[in-house]
């Protein structure tokens, strides 16, 4: 049987639309994940989280990061505008909300119209009164009793579809990890910058006693701990003011021990 050479394949116009929104969606991803990673600082780092929400999820306008704690309610880190902020504090107040369970119990929490909401019956309405129509909730990371969610606001009642969540789950993904390593980063600035602290603290009690670095960090960790104070705060207070944690300030300069 002899083979048609004639024939012309045409691909598929829906395939082919498909295949060009995957591709601009992952190149969107990758660009994301490259300005993610070129944040240094944590705040940095959630603010790109809630730009790329609102510019890579279909149906989105506004868009927020919570952080919430357990029996300590909850508090906006990063928003795009006053919306999320209102909703945060509406959440805190009435302490239930997508947003918490989003943190605590569920990766993800889809409200399509707050009119017809009744799983959180203080806060929905108030939501609803607020401004809020529709919304999405994703669980970003869970560290201890602190746990953070990304929430994404429509611009009318059943703005989000399905591929709304599979995109918002990307954007999440990449998010959490960013996230997880700025805090990295900032503790280990924080570590080293403590660290620093002491040891200036201790420079001042060397001098001031004419004693050795080991006599002085006993002191500051026994002032630490005599006055129910962290170490870094009574390092602190020592190289700003002179005067250690517990001591009246005429004992400073005094001969005893401090």
């Amino acid at each position: 049987m002899g083979t048609d050479t004639g024939r012309t394949t045409r691909s598929d116009p829906r395939r082919d639309r498909t295949g060009a929104v995957d591709a601009d969606l992952a190149r969107r991803l990758s660009d994301l994940a490259r300005t993610l990673q070129g944040e240094t600082d944590v705040q940095g780092t959630l603010e790109a989280m809630v730009r790329a929400a609102v510019e890579l999820i279909p149906g989105v306008v506004e868009a927020s990061i919570s952080v919430a704690r357990r029996h300590r309610g909850i508090e906006s880190r990063a928003a795009s505008g006053a919306l999320p902020r209102r909703v945060d504090r509406l959440q805190q107040d009435t302490g239930e909300g997508p947003c918490m369970d989003a943190a605590y119990e569920e990766r993800i929490v889809h409200v399509p119209d707050f009119r017809h909401e009744d799983r959180w019956p203080r806060f929905a309405p108030a939501a609803l009164e607020a401004g809020a129509t529709s919304m999405l909730a994703f669980q970003l990371y869970t560290d201890g009793d602190v746990l953070g969610a990304l929430n994404v606001y429509g611009a009318d009642f059943a703005a989000f579809t399905d591929e709304s969540e599979e995109i918002g789950l990307l954007v999440a993904a990449h998010a959490a990890v960013a996230f997880a390593d700025a805090q990295q980063v900032g503790h280990l600035h924080e570590a080293l910058a403590t660290r620093d602290l002491i040891g200036q603290a201790k420079g001042v009690l060397m001098e001031r006693f004419k004693i050795t670095p080991q006599q002085a960090f006993i002191l500051l960790t026994t002032a630490s701990s005599q006055t129910n104070t962290k170490l870094r705060d009574v390092a602190e207070r020592l190289t700003t003011t002179g005067v250690l944690t517990g001591e009246r300030p005429e004992e400073s300069t005094g001969p005893g021990c401090p």
